[in-house]
């Protein structure tokens, strides 16, 4: 076993990007076909948006159901629900059953995110190896979001969009034949005559509200950085490749450093890394908008997602030590209702400010933002 990477874990990780390349493919295939059928970049902002949507309301259900049934029926219906949306779109490709795809395979790939997840983090041993399995598994979403994207493109360009549809509502199938026989682990017991808790309890807890606000400035970060770039290159007079070249260099750097972190994940402590990547992140943020060249904005790009990649294995590993283990679905669930629902509004803020402030101003004060957040990174080591 390399670093924390075992034959067990290696399965999981193949189930999770076959899952997530459905939706990922989905994501890029149904506005394109919107676009071409004369529908508005209105309605295909609203497209997208359902795919973070769902998440946002079944993210407390799904975890409530991992939590009472482990890991492989949550699994189970996930693949069912991303085969079924995808099937969909193959058999009418109009705006509202495009819709409709997109609201299941999005609910199927964060209902999935979170089984997986809670599986993994109960399987591990010790904070080291939590650290370890964590960073192995977050390298799954970004080879999916490369591969469910670019095949999906290769096959729309030389069959169409029917046969892409096919194609991806054909993907989950894949992750089910990784993840079918994996062995479920022993049911959490409860105490006897334990009431059933309020998932919103779970904020009365100080280190788990620190830990959920540290989440949600950086993943802010991401979503700065996905929205602004391109506005900056196009008044920078970028092209479009250079522009999806630089949004490609940070993608690539994310996924590198979490191939070192399984190696690094003995020698450091989550809340090192968290706030040396925080602020790493306001010194980039600071000068990232003065920057004029594609290749010192390329150079950001990559620093940038060598600190933002290194932070989700180090929160995940914490949410699961803070956390009561018969309630780790909860915890996660609310984390990802907490990134959606971001990612769904923050784009809509960053346009209003941008209109008021400019462009630079969004960058410089988020990155003002999640410097100052970088105390409460410091007060988890006192966990």
């Amino acid at each position: 076993m390399f670093g924390g990477l075992s034959p067990a874990l290696a399965r999981l990780i193949a189930g999770q990007i076959f899952l997530h390349a459905c939706m990922a493919g989905t994501r890029m295939a149904a506005p394109l076909l919107a676009l071409r059928d004369g529908h508005s970049e209105a309605a295909v902002g609203f497209l997208l948006a359902l795919f973070a949507l769902t998440q946002v309301f079944l993210a407390f259900p799904a975890g409530r159901f991992a939590d009472r049934h482990g890991l492989r029926r949550p699994m189970g219906l996930s693949v069912l629900a991303a085969t079924f949306g995808a099937g969909l779109a193959v058999a009418f490709p109009i705006f509202p059953v495009l819709c409709v795809s997109a609201l299941l395979t999005g609910g199927a790939t964060g209902a999935a995110s979170i089984a997986l997840q809670r599986h993994v983090g109960r399987a591990a041993e010790s904070s080291t190896q939590l650290r370890q399995v964590f960073s192995w598994l977050a390298i799954g979403p970004a080879v999916s979001n490369f591969m469910g994207p670019f095949f999906t493109g290769l096959v729309i360009d030389h069959g169409g969009f029917r046969l892409a549809f096919l194609l991806i509502a054909m993907l989950p199938l894949i992750s089910w034949f990784w993840v079918r026989r994996l062995v479920e682990l022993p049911p959490v017991a409860h105490a006897p005559g334990q009431a059933r808790s309020k998932a919103w309890d779970l904020l009365n807890e100080p280190m788990f509200r620190r830990l959920l606000l540290v989440n949600w400035l950086l993943a802010s970060c991401w979503d700065v950085h996905t929205f602004v770039v391109p506005v900056l290159g196009h008044e920078r007079g970028l092209s479009a490749s250079a522009i999806g070249t630089i949004l490609g260099a940070f993608a690539v750097a994310a996924a590198l450093i979490r191939l070192l972190l399984p190696v690094l994940a003995a020698k450091v402590r989550e809340s090192t890394v968290i706030a040396s990547a925080m602020g790493a992140t306001a010194g980039l943020f600071a000068v990232y908008p003065v920057l004029q060249t594609p290749l010192a904005m390329g150079l950001c790009s990559v620093l940038l997602g060598f600190a933002l990649g290194s932070v989700q294995p180090m929160i995940m590993s914490m949410l699961h030590q803070i956390t009561p283990e018969h309630r780790h679905g909860e915890a996660l669930a609310m984390r990802l209702m907490a990134i959606n629902a971001s990612s769904v509004a923050m784009p809509m803020l960053f346009g209003l400010a941008g209109a008021v402030i400019g462009i630079s101003g969004v960058f410089w004060i988020t990155g003002a933002f999640v410097g100052g957040g970088a105390r409460f990174a410091f007060a988890l080591r006192n966990r």
